[in-house]
């Protein structure tokens, strides 16, 4: 006898995190502007700056693990005097259309005549030059061309939403549009009463590119996030690892990582705020407001995927703990299987619960970075996820086709099924039925577009 499947089906998760914007919005203390350098052959914007108004800005980072890394990531992570990860930014210079990896001292010496060339042109430190590029791996970067656009941009900068969208256009490659967040969280102010009830608005936007060489610890794409709120380097960095982890961390395109992946968090000090303590409500609530447009940048960026027609999310409760659920989240939408059944709207749950049963945490940094203590992140990375079938909860686009305590598949209305997952977005909703923890993942169906595109990506 059929069962009511969808009156049965796991609901969404609710997101917990500030409602978003897909518009740009630049933070005060920032100037920033876009133009085409001749990197593009297209002609199309190719040269972004970021530069901190008021002098060298608080600057947190994450960087690709990849063997390769390109000459960028290492100039920037050289930067940082805080072991890579933070320190202090006079501005963000990101070229499109060349990534400047496995260059060799050729690169290396290529993207320090880059960075000379920002210092020179906008009047910043040349060691507080932050470094991004994308694009075709082994080419070098026309530099003169590069120094030339510089000089021309530099006095161009405007601390508009013009200059940041500006930037956002330069970021792209293969991305089909580009990707913008803001949101606002209200902060203690500066000249607060002793109560502590006086409060200011703090601006928390980001920008980012990316849709191919995507999969966890990120991939080919870029991030810049900046607010104007005031927050020492190391507690800035406490707020971007973990919602890296929870979000840029969990996207995955086509299973491929790249060279050159990187986010910036920047923040001005430029707003009314006091100065956010670490270990606070304060921080708490700036760092749910950079998570919630990291979170929306990722979503905008599995949803562009190369090929993609459709955004395909998964969220999974019920697992002994968050980092378990991460884990199977990630494994269904890293699965080849399942985005083509996604592509072909096949409610084919089997390959759902196949990948579910493959999950592996992540590596030990990710973990670490997600909140374990490091003696349990080195412990359990790479580890099976525990899954026990007889309790694992299966719905597809609003629809339960697998609940393991009633004895495992469900009967449903294949054709309405299909219908349902006919949309921009597929949610599947897993729980496991084992304890308390919760993750999500984001990513695309693979199309034969996807083929195409990449068989031909530098002729």
């Amino acid at each position: 006898m059929a069962v009511d499947a969808p009156s049965r089906a796991l609901a969404p998760l609710p997101s917990g995190l500030p409602p978003v914007e897909r518009r740009a919005a630049l933070p005060a203390g920032f100037a920033a502007g876009g133009l085409a350098a001749g990197i593009k052959a297209s002609g199309r914007l190719d040269l972004a700056l970021i530069v901190a108004t008021g002098g060298p800005a608080s600057a947190a980072a994450v960087f690709t693990p990849n063997a390769f890394a390109a000459a960028p990531v290492r100039l920037s992570r050289a930067n940082l005097s805080g072991g890579g990860r933070h320190g202090w930014a006079g501005a963000i210079v990101c070229t499109s259309g060349c990534a400047n990896a496995a260059t060799g001292a050729a690169g290396e010496a290529d993207q320090a005549a880059v960075g000379a060339a920002v210092a020179a042109a906008a009047g910043v430190d040349e060691r507080a030059v932050l470094h991004l590029s994308t694009g075709v791996i082994g080419t070098r970067l026309p530099v003169d061309w590069v120094a030339a656009g510089l000089r021309a941009l530099a006095p161009a900068l405007v601390a508009t939403d013009e200059g940041l969208l500006a930037a956002a256009e330069a970021f792209r490659t293969t991305d089909s549009v580009a990707k913008i967040a803001t949101t606002t969280v209200d902060l203690p102010a500066a000249d607060a009463g002793a109560d502590g009830a006086a409060t200011t608005s703090v601006r928390v936007s980001g920008i980012a590119k990316g849709v191919g060489m995507i999969h966890p610890r990120m991939a080919t794409m870029l991030a810049v996030v900046l607010t104007d709120a005031a927050v020492p380097p190391g507690t800035l960095s406490s707020i971007l690892r973990p919602a890296a982890a929870r979000t840029w961390d969990q996207l995955s395109v086509d299973g491929d990582t790249s060279t050159n992946d990187t986010v910036f968090l920047l923040a001005s000090g430029a707003s009314r705020a006091a100065p956010v303590e670490p270990g606070t409500p304060t921080e708490a609530a700036l760092a749910a407001a950079v998570e919630a447009v990291a979170r929306d940048l990722a979503r905008q960026q599995a949803a562009d995927g190369e090929g993609a027609t459709t955004l395909l999310t998964c969220q999974v409760s019920g697992a002994a703990d968050d980092a378990e659920a991460r884990a199977v989240a990630r494994a269904v939408v890293s699965s080849s299987l399942v985005k083509a059944a996604v592509h072909g709207r096949d409610p084919n749950w089997g390959r759902i619960a196949g990948a579910t049963g493959n999950a592996r945490l992540a590596d030990a940094a990710v973990l670490e970075a997600a909140g374990l203590e490091i003696g349990a992140a080195r412990s359990r990375a790479g580890t099976p996820a525990y899954v026990d079938p007889a309790r694992l909860r299966i719905s597809i686009a609003g629809g339960l086709v697998y609940d393991g305590p009633s004895g495992g598949p469900v009967a449903f209305d294949r054709a309405a099924a299909r219908a349902a997952m006919d949309g921009p977005e597929v949610l599947v909703r897993l729980d496991l039925g084992l304890g308390d923890g919760t993750g999500e993942a984001f990513g695309c169906d693979l199309s034969e577009t996807y083929v195409v595109e990449n068989s031909e990506y530098t002729t």
